[in-house]
């Protein structure tokens, strides 16, 4: 797709989509039936307002004589009030959706005096610590009706004299007083009121808690501080999120979303990842990071068990709630367009040896092992070192046959904002595009695409409807639709086969006879080798069509209870999502040649021979289709209490939910997969606060899950915490200039994890009906089929238990540096394990049993901390950082080791199990005084490994084998992760950026081997330069001999492979300029890496570095805002 393409496609979307958007405040006419018999004025005024978007405004004394008479009157808003007011001595003025009364007289008491003449004042107003615009503040005429409301840039305009004094005032900031004298502009600071500016949090099931009465360990954070260069959100947490562990292993577009932990690993089985809430229903990690960042209001993080223990069983890896945007009361709408392009290139790409040296590599292999291989010529390689003819002399590199180096993307957003009192709305929509770094080879010999490309377009729709002055009524609407193109082998395979290809053996193709009626694609029927894959035909024949749509509806109801006690209401939220996937596959088969003679053409080229290898193949394009899908249906009701009774504040919530998963096509004969997944609880919480001092907060959850047996289906998972705000206490008020805050919080709970295997119904058996019954015979030949158990029932196996504590620090210092400090242990318990310990007596060698027989501990500390200074009316500075340190250890595994260090006992989750190895050996002398290594014949070249049971422990064992084996030191899932960036403002002018890094974290290089098990493996560049070789005996080279044998030996995992996953990135940086309503930014994404580790990314983890790399991005956007300026 050309970018101008897109740009049109956009522009007609948008085209259809603003009439819709607009068509919210058309209603200005709209006709208003007012029928009442003998009601008062004041009464009339309410049937308006609930009937209509209008608002009234008026003094007390206004409406003097409110006797009640019949109304009967229709039309729109001015014919209506002209009946109603008749002859009452009130006159109005009608302003957007509000109407101001006042009476006529003091209306003319009130004109101003000769020479008081009103003129345009202009102005605007920002936040005096942050320096950022404050949207919606009341400026207002004092002693006058007269006023207006700030719009999204903080600026205003209204027509005063200069004896006017204006009030300027704002939810959670103290009110500013300004004469107008001789200012035609103003530019205004409104300090904030600590007394009314309490930020809310999103808690558990979505409710609101002030965060200075918090005693949980909540991080939230705004989608704008995330800094998300594309529609991946997921790739933005690490070191932005105290708590958050992330990685990104793959940067292949629709797949490149990143791996996340709350607080890292503490289950070693089953599901690891977080519980991820969307406006109240369940979504997966691949839903998140198809929603556009535009739409989503705020994340929250809840961490310990206070803020988890409501969800019971779901809620033992953490919660991430999302909550996304809704309207505003405003005169009219805010329109938001953002339009972006962007560039990727890979971070790293592999090199390889070119054609000739491969060869000299291979022939050094042969020799290495004395295998008899056919060598290839001096002659060979001189021809191929010179690039003669590329037919004869082929020199392939693969990897630039088959990728490039820059990809495009484009991003488009439109979204709009606005209502009134009684409707509220919020609409956006956008349309991503991305493309892969595939060079689209299908297009040079077919009429196809199949390079990776990615079209998704998302819609958002929330409304919020005011029924009456106590009830509500929210619809919100998230639909998800994407078409994607892959290559039919898959992106894996096609970078497999770029590395397991020879250079040498045969061209892309030969060129056209004029008489064969296909491609003439290359292959080899070299000895030892068949023939081999041809990468770039194996790409280019083929590709397959997917369609995704996601649908998420949820339906809210609020009432006020107050008629029964004040403080009290009741919510119901219906929530359904939907998944479906087709998919339509079209495959290829490739004729393979192979050059068998050429001869000169005699005009100095040459005439090639070649014969078909193998049968030949029609190459149409078959195709397959496939789909899939699923629903989830959620129901919850929750009733809530929250009063303050003088320095008392009490909240009280109960709640009910249900949960139903069903997979929409579970397979024919999948019994079990097509039966829905159930899940049912209540929750409640308790919270008491005095004086905004001291606090305490219980919470308990009792869920139940299908997946488990009548009597181990459900569970209690309470939780307590208590907090103390030492700050508010009359002692502390000398020190408050310099600790603004300080609050310490304590928490304790239990925690639960159903998903405890990807397997149902584990309190049943698994009987295989036709499986190998038993045998017989003289010498137990014959074997006859029957009834065999596969698994063994086991009605005890219930959910893990996660016990949890934390110990935080809430602290400000100077206004203007936050820091909290957060310490966390946590010991899962009853974790699922298959039995490692049953004799085999017992008649269950081929039959599995399984029960809750493990146990981690998880334990940790995370630091945040952010600064933020206005210097003066140009300059704005801030700052935020993290840093997050979580180890595991199992403490409790059914095992049976041989030696205490190869227990599990004491290892982590996600690590290794390695040989120590010690250099290469030498020379025949080094080999013979080492005795035996793994069974494999040992020569000089090879890896030696420590005998560990002998050298550090002590046994009497001269053999080096698998008794000597350890665990890796660290985790291939990072024990530290941390993040630090500054972000400053100058006038209209921003930059920023962000560094993030990881530590205590390892992975394999392996896979990579050449020419090993036979093959003709391409070699990569580092492994010829670092190679041990006979001219080069360095026994501490980075690879070993080379070989044509499968290596066993040279192959272990051990820490000759290990590698040290330690990296800092520049994460983000970013520049922008602001003109009024217009933005245009630059921003780049994975810009630098600094690590150990050079040959790839590091964050892209083990392996041989052959698969889809991460991606460094430039992105260079446009944003505006039409409001109601």
């Amino acid at each position: 797709m050309h970018f101008s393409d897109s740009i049109l496609r956009y522009a007609v979307l948008l085209i259809c989509f603003l009439p819709m958007a607009l068509h919210a405040h058309s209603a200005q006419g709209k006709r208003i039936i007012l029928k009442g018999q003998s009601i008062t004025m004041q009464q009339a005024i309410q049937l308006i307002e609930e009937n209509s978007q209008y608002t009234f405004f008026f003094k007390s004394g206004v409406i003097t004589n409110d006797e009640k008479k019949d109304y009967d009157c229709e039309g729109d808003i001015n014919e209506v009030l002209k009946k109603v007011f008749s002859n009452s001595g009130i006159d109005y003025v009608i302003k957007n959706n509000e109407i101001i009364l006042k009476s006529a007289k003091s209306d003319e008491t009130q004109q101003p005096k000769p020479g008081a003449k009103k003129s345009e004042i202009v102005g605007v107003v920002i936040d005096a610590n942050t320096g950022e615009s404050i949207i919606g503040a009341s400026v207002q005429i004092k002693g006058a009706a007269t006023g207006v409301i700030t719009n999204i840039d903080g600026k205003f305009t209204i027509m005063a004299s200069p004896s006017d004094v204006i009030i300027i005032s704002y939810v959670g900031y103290t009110p500013k007083e300004i004469k107008i004298g001789s200012h035609k502009v103003l530019s205004i600071e409104l300090t904030e009121d600590a007394k009314q500016l309490e930020e809310v949090v999103v808690t558990a099931y979505g409710t609101g808690q002030k965060k200075a009465s918090m005693v949980g360990s909540v991080e939230a954070i705004k989608p704008a501080e995330l800094k998300v260069p594309s529609t991946n959100l997921s790739t933005a947490f690490a070191g932005r999120l105290a708590g958050v562990v992330a990685v990104q292993r793959s940067g292949q577009p629709g797949a490149d979303g990143a791996n996340f932990w709350i607080r890292g690993v503490s289950t070693m089985n089953g599901v690891t990842d977080p519980l991820i809430i969307l406006d109240g229903i369940q979504v997966s990690s691949s839903d998140l990071n198809n929603l556009d960042p535009e739409i989503i209001d705020s994340f929250s993080i809840l961490k310990d068990a206070t803020a988890t223990a409501m969800y019971g069983t779901r809620g033992a890896n953490g919660v991430m709630i999302v909550t996304t945007k809704s309207g505003m009361n405003l005169d009219k709408p805010i329109i938001n367009f953002r339009m972006e392009g962007q560039i990727s290139q890979p971070t790293s790409t592999p090199k390889f040896v070119d054609g000739a040296t491969y060869m000299e590599l291979f022939n050094e292999a042969v020799n290495n092992d004395n295998s008899g291989d056919v060598l290839y010529s001096n002659e060979r390689i001189a021809g191929t070192r010179a690039g003669l003819d590329p037919y004869i002399y082929p020199n392939v590199n693969w990897y630039n046959e088959l990728f490039k180096d820059v990809s495009y993307s484009e991003k488009f957003n439109f979204n709009i904002r606005g209502g009134g009192k009684r409707v509220d709305y919020f609409s956006s929509i956008s349309i991503n595009h991305e493309s892969g770094m595939l060079k689209n080879r299908s297009k040079d010999f077919f009429s196809y695409n199949n390079n990776i490309d990615v079209m998704r377009y998302n819609f958002q729709n929330n409304i919020n409807a005011k029924l009456s002055n106590s009830s509500k009524l929210s619809l919100r609407l998230n639909v998800q639709l994407r078409n994607m193109t892959t290559p039919n082998q898959g992106v894996g395979a096609i970078f497999s086969n770029a590395m397991n290809t020879s250079p040498v053996e045969f061209p892309v193709y030969f060129p056209d006879d004029g008489e064969t009626p296909y491609i003439k694609w290359g292959a080899t029927e070299r000895v030892n080798a068949d023939y081999q894959t041809n990468p770039v035909a194996q790409a280019a024949t083929g590709y397959n069509k997917s369609f995704e749509s996601t649908v998420i509806a949820a339906l809210e109801f609020n009432q006020k209870l107050d008629f029964l006690t004040e403080g009290l209401s009741f919510k119901a939220l219906a929530s359904f999502k939907n998944w479906s996937s087709s998919t339509n596959a079209r495959a290829g088969k490739w004729n393979r040649f192979a050059l068998t003679g050429y001869e000169e053409d005699g005009n100095g080229g040459y005439t090639y021979t070649t014969s078909r290898i193998g049968d030949e193949f029609q190459t149409d394009l078959t195709a397959t289709n496939s789909t899939s899908g699923d629903r989830r249906f959620y129901l919850e009701g929750m009733l809530n209490y929250s009063r303050t009774f003088d320095e008392h504040d009490i909240n009280a919530m109960f709640i009910y939910s249900q949960d139903e998963y069903v997979n929409n096509v579970p397979g024919n004969g999948n019994f079990i997969g097509s039966l829905p997944k159930r899940k049912q609880g209540v929750a409640a919480r308790a919270s008491y606060a005095y004086a905004g001092k001291y606090m305490a907060e219980v919470n308990v959850g009792y869920n139940g899950s299908e997946n488990f047996a009548k009597g181990h289906r459900f569970g209690l998972f309470p939780s307590v915490a208590v907090g103390y705000n030492i700050s508010e206490e009359n002692f502390f008020k000398p020190l408050k200039n310099t600790i603004s805050k300080l609050k310490l919080r304590a928490s304790w709970g239990l925690v639960g994890n159903d998903q405890i295997s990807d397997a149902r119904f584990l309190y049943m058996s698994q009987i295989n009906l036709s499986g190998k019954g038993f045998t017989t015979g003289v010498n137990q030949n014959v074997t006859y089929s029957g009834p065999v158990y596969q698994r063994y029932a086991n009605e005890d196996i219930t959910w893990e238990v996660g016990e949890k504590i934390n110990f935080g620090v809430d602290l400000q210092l100077f206004r203007s540096l936050d820091l909290t400090f957060d310490i966390f242990r946590e010991n899962r318990r009853d974790i699922f394990q298959e039995k490692q310990t049953v004799p085999t007596y017992m008649g269950t060698a081929s039959t599995k049993v399984y029960g809750n027989l493990a146990a981690m501990r998880n334990q940790g500390f995370e630091l945040a901390a952010s600064y933020n200074k206005q210097f003066n009316k140009d300059w704005f500075v801030s700052f935020k950082g993290t840093f997050t340190y979580a180890h595991n250890e199992i403490t409790k595994y059914d095992e049976s080791p041989k030696y205490p260090w190869q227990s599990k006992v004491g290892a982590s989750a996600n690590m290794n199990a390695i040989y120590i190895a010690d250099g290469l050996f030498i020379d025949s002398e080094d080999i013979a005084h080492h005795q035996q290594q793994l069974g494999s014949t040992i020569v000089p070249g090879d890896i030696k490994y420590v005998n560990v049971s002998r050298d550090w422990y002590g046994y009497d064992d001269n053999l080096t084998d698998t008794d000597d084996w350890v665990w890796a030191k660290y985790p291939s899932v990072p024990e530290i992760v941390y993040g630090f960036g500054p972000s400053i403002k100058w006038k209209n002018l921003d930059f920023s950026f962000f560094f993030q890094g990881v530590a205590k974290t390892s992975f394999m290089v392996k896979d990579m081997h050449p020419f090993g098990d036979n093959s003709l493996r391409n070699v990569l560049s580092w492994i010829a330069d670092e190679r041990w070789s006979p001219d080069n005996q360095n026994t501490n080279a980075t690879y070993p001999r080379l070989s044509r044998k499968t290596n066993a030996n040279n192959t272990k995992l051990s820490t000759y492979w290990q590698r040290n996953g330690a990296f800092l990135k520049l994460k983000n940086a970013e520049i922008g300029y602001t003109h009024k309503n217009m933005r245009i930014y630059i921003s780049g994404s994975n810009l630098l890496t600094f690590a150990p580790f050079k040959l790839w990314d590091p964050e892209q983890g083990g392996g041989s570095g052959l698969s889809y790399p991460t991606q460094r991005v430039f992105n260079i956007g446009f944003q505006m805002t039409i409001n109601n300026k």
